[in-house]
């Protein structure tokens, strides 16, 4: 069988010790192990509350605003790389947050497994690697098979807000998402979007940053 393509490689990032320990005491308290299984967010979460989901959150800092910013939403992080978890993990124990969890898994197989169709209220995928040479391209989390999966994941309605500062990524993504017969663009911002690392440093180097709407066709 041949190995599925990722989107993603895991870099030997150094991993600080305050981070490590987050890993250590709070990823079980905040953190949500990988279930080939769907999840029951009114468990998780102790309440009946819309349901956004973050792919590549990073170091974390945008995720904790947004999620501070709206205590009424609850949002499940998903990162892979060690030292983003732990910097997350330390950051929603200092704020004291209830409405924040964190996944260290592939994206991709979370959506298939632990999230049942129709159960988002919204997608963010803020800045996701471009993997800009070419012959990289195949690596690019965007792709047919990644919107169908995303779009079916949403509830009616729900909403699919992606930025990037990588002109042929947005056009790729603009291109991949209006293809998908569930989603159609719309200019809507449900939850506006904080200035990223990602996007300081590639408004510094002159890219222009495009952010993306689509929402889950009504009908």
């Amino acid at each position: 069988m041949t190995a599925p393509i990722r989107s993603y490689v895991l870099r030997q990032s150094r991993t600080t010790p305050a981070q490590r320990r987050a890993l250590e005491e709070l990823l079980p308290k905040y953190g949500l192990p990988f279930s080939a299984s769907p999840i029951d967010p009114q468990q998780i979460f102790a309440r009946r509350a819309p349901l956004v989901l973050e792919i590549g959150s990073g170091m974390g800092e945008t995720t904790i605003e947004i999620a501070r910013a709206h205590p009424a939403t609850d949002f499940i992080a998903i990162e892979v790389h060690g030292p983003g978890v732990g910097s997350l993990l330390k950051q929603i124990a200092a704020a004291e947050l209830s409405n924040l969890r964190v996944i260290r898994h592939d994206a991709v197989e979370v959506l298939e497994r632990m999230i049942a169709d129709g159960a988002l209220a919204g997608i963010h995928l803020f800045f996701p690697d471009p993997w800009p040479k070419k012959r990289h391209h195949k690596r690019r989390l965007v792709q047919p098979a990644f919107a169908a999966l995303a779009a079916s994941k949403l509830a009616r309605g729900g909403y699919l807000h992606a930025a990037t500062d990588w002109p042929d990524y947005a056009a790729q993504i603009e291109r991949v998402l209006a293809a998908e017969p569930l989603l159609e663009a719309t200019q809507q911002k449900n939850i506006d979007r904080p200035s990223t690392k990602f996007e300081r440093r590639g408004l510094d180097l002159g890219h222009p940053v495009r952010d993306l709407l689509f929402l889950r066709r009504k009908k």
